[in-house]
């Protein structure tokens, strides 16, 4: 009695076009971009630094493991290091426990 009734629309929406997909897709796409530069790219970087880093490792290199031992490298192998942790005192380790290659002479000075 007192609503009216409604009824839908008849006129046709327009075709949005290609810039109607663009703009539908753009936010992904920069998202996408921003992931890229931001998260995926420096990790690759950081991966192919390490990676190089391993295969330079030789012996007399003061180095950094991931459970944070200090030592220097006494004898190199395919997948495994040998390091003088202290004078006498020798550990083998994985060659991608090593984390940082120290400056010559750091340990003396520790």
């Amino acid at each position: 009695m007192f609503i009216s009734n409604a009824y839908a629309q008849t006129t046709t929406a327009a075709d949005p076009g290609l810039m109607g997909n663009l703009t539908t897709f753009a936010p992904l796409l920069i998202m996408f971009v921003v992931m890229y530069f931001l998260m995926i790219r420096p990790q690759q970087k950081r991966q192919k630094e390490l990676k190089s880093m391993m295969d330079a490792l030789a012996k007399g290199d003061e180095v950094v493991t991931a459970g944070g031992i200090l030592g220097r490298v006494v004898q190199v192998k395919d997948a495994y290091v040998t390091l003088e942790i202290a004078a006498g005192t020798e550990m083998i380790v994985q060659k991608n426990a090593v984390t940082t290659l120290l400056p010559k002479g750091t340990l003396k000075s520790l």
